[in-house]
């Protein structure tokens, strides 16, 4: 017989009861509201939504020159500014760093929007496309046991927790308090997807 190519073996998984591709699809939306849900109350009942942010001292001042400097141009600024294309930026920006603050700045001028509709959407979108995606390999992963599929998301979501997170704290000092918070937010997240994800998408041998 001629082997199966991955998606094709994915879509025979589930051959005997006719639906392999839905128990993918099923598993992603029942694993997106698993990781949106946790998200959620991670960050309205639990302090790792806000660890490793600080309040600016007397802000007000602050903001008002950053109002009357960078006015409507909403962006990613990072300070103190050095060309890129100059063969001197790594020396100038050391140079620099020696007697300036530095760090990243992230600007929206006054008139923004407090309604998160659209981000609650946005995110619950982003968290099925990531739930999609560890369904469809846990499907071709064909791994027997319930522990061993749950484990194997939650090892995705590694992955994934750190890719960003971690570069931040090594690149831009982002806080560690921070960075573990939100290493912490996404694994959790996979592995409370990976439990539910494990009981849906098994191979046949498994059911």
């Amino acid at each position: 017989m001629r082997r199966l190519t991955a998606i094709s073996a994915i879509i025979c998984m589930g051959s005997n009861d006719g639906w392999g591709v839905m128990r993918i699809v099923l598993a992603g939306i029942l694993g997106a509201v698993a990781m949106f849900v946790w998200t959620s109350l991670a960050h309205m009942a639990t302090p790792l939504g806000n660890m490793g942010l600080s309040q600016i001292p007397n802000e007000a001042p602050l903001t008002a020159e950053m109002q009357r400097v960078i006015g409507d141009k909403d962006g990613l600024y990072i300070y103190p500014w050095v060309d890129p294309k100059d063969a001197n930026a790594m020396k100038d920006y050391a140079a620099k760093l020696a007697h300036s603050a530095s760090g990243l700045l992230l600007y929206h001028a006054p008139g923004a929007s407090g309604d998160m509709t659209m981000a609650l959407v946005y995110e619950f979108v982003k968290e099925f496309v990531e739930a999609l995606i560890a369904a469809f390999l846990l499907g071709w992963a064909g791994i027997a046991s319930y522990v061993g599929r749950a484990g194997f998301v939650t090892l995705l979501g590694v992955g994934a927790s750190i890719s960003t997170n971690a570069s931040y704290w090594i690149w831009y000092k982002f806080p560690c308090s921070y960075t573990l918070a939100y290493i912490a937010i996404t694994l959790i997240g996979y592995l409370v997807a990976g439990l539910v994800m494990a009981a849906i998408v098994k191979p046949a041998a498994a059911r």
